[in-house]
């Protein structure tokens, strides 16, 4: 890995996924009522992990979907019509666990935010990332971090995960 620092290998990265999952059990006691929303890409995997691990701790099912935030981006990206959002269930009432791999400034939240709140309206949002990397310009912050990671502007956060890239690691370069 030349140029680059390892920060979460496989291990850690399940370890953090599991405490992520445990904290959101005991905070919402329970899993009634919950469901899990990944943003399309990394957060979708990361989402069906921790949905999957609180399943198997509670013995219920736990709704999984993703969210394209595309359509709802304030940075000028353009949405191509083609929408990668799937979430097979109603969000009213809910407590949805928003998924995300990074959060830096809190742009791609603030938009997941606007797709969830188009599709319903749930009791409560609440945020879980894998890696905190600072540089807010938007006054969010996550409810479970996996790790927290203070960076340069200049750095970039790589998050790998085994169904979409063939391994598990995070990286700085």
């Amino acid at each position: 890995m030349e140029g680059k620092a390892l920060i979460m290998d496989e291990k850690a990265m399940s370890r953090a996924i599991n405490r992520i999952s445990y904290e959101i059990i005991e905070r919402n006691k329970g899993s009634e009522g919950l469901c899990v929303i990944g943003i399309y890409s990394r957060g979708v995997e990361l989402a069906q992990r921790i949905a999957g691990k609180i399943q198997s701790v509670e013995q219920r099912p736990v709704p999984a979907g993703c969210l394209d935030i595309t359509p709802f981006r304030d940075d000028g990206k353009k949405f191509d019509g083609i929408s990668h959002t799937d979430i097979p269930f109603p969000l009213d009432n809910k407590q949805v666990i928003l998924v995300d791999d990074v959060i830096c400034t809190g742009r791609s939240v603030r938009a997941a935010i606007d797709g969830i709140l188009s599709m319903g309206r749930p009791r409560r949002i609440q945020l879980a990332v894998l890696i905190d990397r600072g540089h807010r310009e938007l006054p969010l912050r996550a409810d479970f971090i996996g790790k927290n990671v203070p960076t340069s502007r200049d750095e970039e956060i790589c998050v790998f995960v085994q169904e979409r890239d063939g391994k598990d690691c995070v990286i700085i370069r």
